[in-house]
């Protein structure tokens, strides 16, 4: 790619810049929380048939997915899961002329979002995204619809700079990234692959090096019920699962205390995170409650066995109900309920990652930082294909709390940094 192409690239991104945060707004607007992902499939699929992509638009069947790796058990109804892939093939070569060198690519991002909360804690509505102060605000704003749609629109920017890819592109828009991960198990399945993969999750600007991998579990704790002027007779199964999140907070120190020598995230502080995020119990305020269930999330390193990581869970609920005087004899069950997901550490990306530092320092005049993430995304899914995954994307803030936000010039920068990896990666030549 020449000096020229860059620049070219670089003004066709700028140009297009206020149809590509117009087009994250109504891709944003889309309330796709868990179960709900199918408008944001269409017009993702919309907006690839306009482009001329050729487009796989297919339920996911679950049934296929289970036993494969990583695959992480959904409990909500999955009879209107989606995944939508578009394809960019180039035209052979004319006759007479060299084959294409370039090299293939997926491009990936996820449209499903969790959960709003409550309404009144945000300063604008969640699902009517607006811009202040040179952020774009809205649930998914930053994770990861602005990506998504910056890929779409980085591949826009090549082809307005007069130019076209000369590999194979796949873009991609899967569900359940934030529960299970099967979106992106759906696409390996049904056999896409490529030379090298880029998901533009919200990263600050910079290379995810490595990242955690999560459980998610149930702890399921049963009680005796009573009423309330006896509580003495009956076993509070609330107070129970209290005295259960307080040793798993145990554990979760034991991790952390492990992950100070750890190769990879020995200087991130606390890495890994033990979050009880749901609980249900009881039936009757006046009633020493019979049931409590705990919907937790839990961090493991790369290189962790998950098998492992369940059996020191199981041990250490054990070992709390085993002190417990009603537990003792009524144990609690743990029900494996989302993620089940490994970590992931970015190795051998040679070429790829080289085009991308290429690609950013170019745009950013600096180079480019590693990240030891202490969040998921769909990486290790590439990794165990042998394809290396670069995870790349703009900065952001507040992702899953109130308020979230892109950051629009940094948005800027990262669909620059994609359109001229892009080019490098796959190879260009003139339309």
């Amino acid at each position: 790619m020449t000096p020229e192409q860059q620049r070219r690239i670089d003004q066709a991104v700028d140009a297009n810049f206020d149809a590509q945060v117009a087009t994250t707004i109504r891709f944003t607007a889309i309330p796709s929380t868990r179960g709900a992902e199918a408008p944001c499939q269409d017009m993702f699929g919309d907006l690839l048939r306009t482009r001329g992509y050729e487009v796989d638009d297919w339920p996911i069947d679950l049934e296929s997915l289970k036993g494969l790796r990583d695959f992480g058990p959904v409990e909500t109804d999955f009879t209107k899961a989606r995944t939508v892939v578009g394809t960019y093939r180039p035209p052979p070569p004319v006759a007479g002329a060299a084959p294409h060198r370039g090299r293939s690519l997926i491009l990936q991002g996820h449209c499903d979002v969790v959960p709003a909360g409550p309404l009144e804690m945000w300063s604008s509505p969640p699902f009517a995204p607006e811009v202040r102060d040179g952020w774009l605000f809205g649930r998914g704003a930053a994770d990861m619809k602005s990506g998504t749609i910056a890929a779409l629109y980085a591949l826009d920017a090549i082809r307005d700079a007069g130019l076209r890819p000369t590999a194979r592109i796949h873009l991609q828009s899967v569900i359940e990234e934030e529960s299970t991960g099967v979106g992106a198990l759906s696409t390996i399945q049904r056999g896409y692959r490529a030379d090298c993969c880029l998901i533009p999750e919200p990263t600050s600007e910079k290379l995810v090096r490595a990242q955690v991998g999560v459980i998610w579990f149930r702890i399921k704790v049963k009680g005796r019920p009573a009423h309330v002027f006896e509580a003495g007779e009956g076993s509070n199964a609330i107070k129970a699962a209290i005295d259960l999140i307080a040793a798993l907070e145990g554990l979760e120190a034991e991790w952390n205390a492990r992950a100070e020598s750890d190769r990879l995230f020995a200087k991130v502080r606390h890495p890994l995170n033990f979050n009880p995020g749901i609980i249900r119990g009881g039936d009757w305020a006046s009633s020493v409650p019979a049931w409590c269930d705990v919907d937790c999330r839990i961090a493991i390193l790369p290189g962790w066995n998950i098998a492992d990581c369940r059996a020191e869970i199981l041990a250490c609920v054990d070992k709390a109900a085993r002190q417990h005087a009603f537990l003792s004899n009524n144990p609690p069950q743990i029900e494996w309920s989302g993620f089940m997901s490994e970590g992931f550490e970015l190795r051998d990306a040679g070429d790829a990652e080289s085009a991308l530092r290429g690609a950013f320092e170019r745009v950013h005049g600096a180079p480019l930082e590693d990240l030891c993430f202490t969040a998921i995304t769909d990486t290790r899914y590439y990794a165990h294909q042998e394809i290396p995954c670069l995870c790349f994307g703009a900065t952001a803030r507040h992702m899953h709390g109130f308020d979230e936000a892109v950051d629009l010039q940094s948005l800027r920068r990262t669909t620059k940094t994609i359109a001229q990896f892009i080019a490098d990666w796959c190879g260009v030549e003139a339309r």
